[in-house]
């Protein structure tokens, strides 16, 4: 059976669906080639989407016109802004989900897309012309014949599962591998390396004592991952939290031996900043506890996963352990924590739209990338979708710099650095982190988007409306004077210098621990223009608020990052014959000749490729 398709993309995870959609969406025919459409979607380890970084990330997904915020919105039974004792930079949504209803808001979405169809199915081979990918073939025999073929594979290609000594061959727990597709890539010349992530137990909660544990809940305020569609209807739940003790650290130190990490059974590198229970008792032995979250995984379900407690040791030592804590006394499990290795490839034979540059017109993704994450795998399932549907129209290909999003950080890292261990985001990973906030990202992205065919008419215009409302109190403030008489009691309320004279009212909103909320309980006129907000006022206040109170900032950001953007605008790739500039290291050399940089600032970013490297790169260009 043979079927023709602009686009097919391989994997049905967060990658995959971001990418099927917005090629779709695009006006390329596209199919989604999945091992079982009931796990579309699935929420793999944690059921939670956001967190530091990953947050913002979400956000610019939903500013572009994917569906992941959506479906958090729709979903989520609990919703939390991280770091809000920090500034604006540093805030971060994080929603817990209830992970089943994830999964069918996500097939609703994908089965009423126009250009978009479903084929359940495992891909064995990828099919290759003339150094071009041209299709893939499945265990049925079905070839699909398209484009641009887009790998989303996630953790199945050649995945093998580890509890304690015991190894079993899987893509996640009760699913099958993918044995085959990777050696189809790899002998085309594409590098393949091995990475290892980890899954903890999960447990009924019935079993468990909730009176010994401190409840943490979400946000009273309210706020949500979309800057379009509604708020959870779901029932709002606490996750709690609860401490290993040196009881727990001496039985499971008691079973280290038979731990796949320490006895040579993984050889691969995993996630340092989500290390197993077991990594963190040899890395930090003179802690007598480690903090343990226990988190719901639906509305209507007794599981809940430990977080904090990734391990693939034995089974009978996980559990031991575990009811070694009060709360655990009387525990039972559904299943037992697990490691697991799989194949990816190396991301600096990729171009910034995803695109390998071994192979036309074949598009990597997600984990397949050495990523870690739900958020950075949509990320780039999305960038992939575009830039596979434009690459079908013959049209630009669609690309972020670092000062425009997180997902440009995380694309320009991997292209350009490459991974030694699963990528993870954090803020501390891009420079300009007060243009990327979280609140800003349909300023930055969605105009860009509704440009290229991706944000609806119904999203631009809805962000239109909002950018005036912001324009319209921002403008506002910064013009209204202020009495001292009049505002210096209300000042002195708030712990704050009284005035000895007037002045405009962004100057009192600039101060610490001010905000426009506070001013418009004493301000009759600003309380009117707050009030005439029509809808999602919380979010249109607090973008005019921190546009004030940061405008400095903001503004010194914008001139680093244009500075910069005089080096993106020097293009190299194809001038030079690294091989044959002395003048240069031979660490840059080596370094430059492999990655085969874009631009001059692409260049600078290189591990090993030196100032003087680049000054000797733009005496050449001049030249």
């Amino acid at each position: 059976m043979l079927f023709n398709y602009d686009v097919v993309v391989v994997g049905g995870g967060h990658a995959g669906c971001e990418a099927a959609a917005a090629a779709a969406q695009m006006g390329a025919k596209t199919v989604l080639v999945t091992m079982d459409m009931n796990k579309i979607a699935q929420m793999s380890c944690n059921p939670a989407i956001g967190g530091v970084a990953k947050g913002q990330i979400v956000r610019e997904i939903d500013a572009l016109g994917g569906h992941t915020a959506e479906v958090t919105d729709r979903t989520s039974i609990q919703f939390r802004m991280l770091n809000m004792s920090k500034g604006p930079a540093m805030w971060s949504p994080r929603a817990q989900c209830d992970r089943a209803k994830f999964i069918w808001e996500w097939r609703k979405i994908l089965e009423n897309q126009p250009n978009l169809d479903i084929w359940q199915d495992q891909v064995r081979e990828l099919l290759v012309e003339d150094g071009k990918a041209v299709g893939v073939k499945t265990y049925m025999d079905v070839e699909f014949k398209c484009r641009c073929v887009i790998i989303t594979a996630g953790t199945f290609l050649n995945g093998l599962m580890h509890i304690g000594r015991t190894k079993l061959p899987g893509g996640r727990c009760a699913e099958p591998p993918s044995p085959e597709l990777s050696e189809s890539i790899a002998r085309h010349g594409i590098r393949v390396g091995r990475m290892k992530t980890g899954t903890p137990v999960r447990i009924d909660g019935r079993s468990v004592h909730f009176e010994e544990m401190a409840m943490q809940p979400g946000d009273t305020r309210k706020h949500q991952f979309s800057y379009m569609g509604e708020r959870s209807k779901l029932k709002e739940l606490p996750c709690w939290i609860t401490y290993t003790n040196p009881q727990v650290h001496e039985r499971l130190k008691a079973s280290l031996a038979d731990s796949p990490l320490f006895n040579g059974q993984i050889q691969s590198i995993g996630p340092r900043y989500c290390p197993s229970i077991e990594t963190k008792l040899v890395t930090f032995s003179d802690r007598d506890q480690h903090q343990l979250f226990l988190e719901p995984e639906g509305e209507n379900t007794q599981e809940y996963y430990l977080n904090g407690f990734s391990s693939s040791l034995p089974i009978e030592a996980q559990i031991e352990a575990l009811k070694l804590i009060p709360a655990f006394r009387d525990l039972k499990v559904y299943r037992p924590g697990y490691a697991i290795e799989y194949d990816y490839f190396d991301p600096t034979q990729l171009y910034h739209t995803l695109e390998s540059k071994i192979l036309e017109g074949l598009f990597l993704a997600g984990q397949v990338n050495g990523t870690t994450g739900y958020e950075e795998a949509a990320g780039q399932g999305l960038v992939a979708g575009i830039n596979a549907a434009l690459k079908c129209q013959d049209k630009e290909p669609f690309i972020m710099s670092r000062d425009e999003s997180y997902i440009g950080v995380l694309i320009d890292d991997l292209v350009t650095k490459g991974v030694d261990e699963p990528y993870r985001m954090f803020t501390s990973r891009a420079e300009y982190r007060i243009l990327l906030r979280q609140d800003d990202a349909d300023a930055r992205l969605t105009e860009r988007s509704y440009k290229i065919g991706l944000a609806t008419e119904e999203r631009y215009r809805h962000w239109i409306k909002k950018k005036e409302a912001i324009l319209h109190l921002t403008d506002f403030c910064r013009n209204f004077s202020v009495k001292a008489d009049l505002i210096n009691d209300a000042l002195t309320e708030l712990g704050s210098t009284p005035l000895t004279r007037g002045c405009k009212l962004s100057d009192l909103i600039v101060r610490p621990n001010i905000t426009i909320y506070d001013l418009a309980k004493h301000i009759k006129k600003l309380r009117e223009q707050i009030d005439s907000i029509p809808e999602r006022k919380e979010e249109i206040v607090e973008a005019a608020e921190i546009q004030i109170k940061y405008a400095g900032y903001i503004e010194r950001e914008k001139q680093q990052a244009e500075k910069m953007k005089r080096l993106e605008k020097l293009k190299i790739r194809g001038r030079f014959d690294y091989s044959s500039i002395q003048s240069l290291s031979t660490e840059a050399r080596q370094k430059l000749e492999k990655i085969d940089p874009d631009t001059l600032a692409q260049a600078s970013r290189i591990p090993g490729v030196s100032p003087s490297d680049i000054s000797v790169l733009m005496v050449l260009l001049k030249r």
